[in-house]
């Protein structure tokens, strides 16, 4: 069974429904689940399903020691799922190309530091854009940068909102996120 780590700064839809989704695939486990927030929706989200949310500081990561308790722990792979800490090098060499990232955009328009969640959302809202989507890639040393593994696309029209586009964004990670981990963390790899 593949041991996964998932890192989150915020709310934690996206790992519940991961959770969810990987009660059905007996090859894939939730083996812990991290977040930089102390005061994260995560925490409370997952406890709900008998989960303990590790509360690092962000010096632990830098420093090395989240990834040797990582290590320790026999981590296969990690999922950033809304976390907004740029990952170390030192984590990227540990776990090359098992390390993957989704993004509220089609990269490489509105990623980089600081555009995440609503701010992505708005800045597609602000630019007309016809349509917008979610890409899943590999994590780099630099934000939002790694290779592109999957992008899903949604039509936007006129009437949306920075809030009707989030929607339909959440909607497309809901169906596909579970399902590109699945792929890059099967049984088999």
């Amino acid at each position: 069974m593949k041991k996964i780590g998932f890192f989150a700064s915020g709310s934690g839809t996206n790992i519940e429904n991961i959770h969810h989704f990987f009660k059905e695939n007996e090859g894939l486990c939730i083996d812990s689940i991290w977040t930089n927030n102390k005061d994260a929706g995560v925490i409370q989200r997952m406890a709900t399903y008998g989960y303990h949310v590790n509360v690092f500081e962000s010096s632990a990561m830098r420093s090395g020691a989240l990834l040797n308790l990582l290590q320790s722990r026999g981590i296969d792979g990690i999922v950033l799922a809304g976390f907004l800490l740029l990952i170390p090098q030192s984590f990227v060499e540990a776990y090359p190309r098992k390390i993957i990232n989704i993004h509220p955009a089609l990269l490489p328009k509105y990623g980089g530091k600081g555009m995440y969640g609503q701010h992505v959302h708005k800045a597609v809202w602000e630019n007309r854009e016809s349509e917008t989507g979610i890409t899943i890639h590999y994590v780099n040393e630099v934000y939002d940068a790694g290779d592109i593994i999957f992008q899903s696309r949604v039509k936007l029209n006129e009437s949306d909102t920075p809030e009707s586009i989030a929607k339909k964004v959440h909607q497309l990670e809901y169906a596909h996120f579970p399902k590109i981990i699945a792929s890059i963390f099967d049984t088999d790899g």
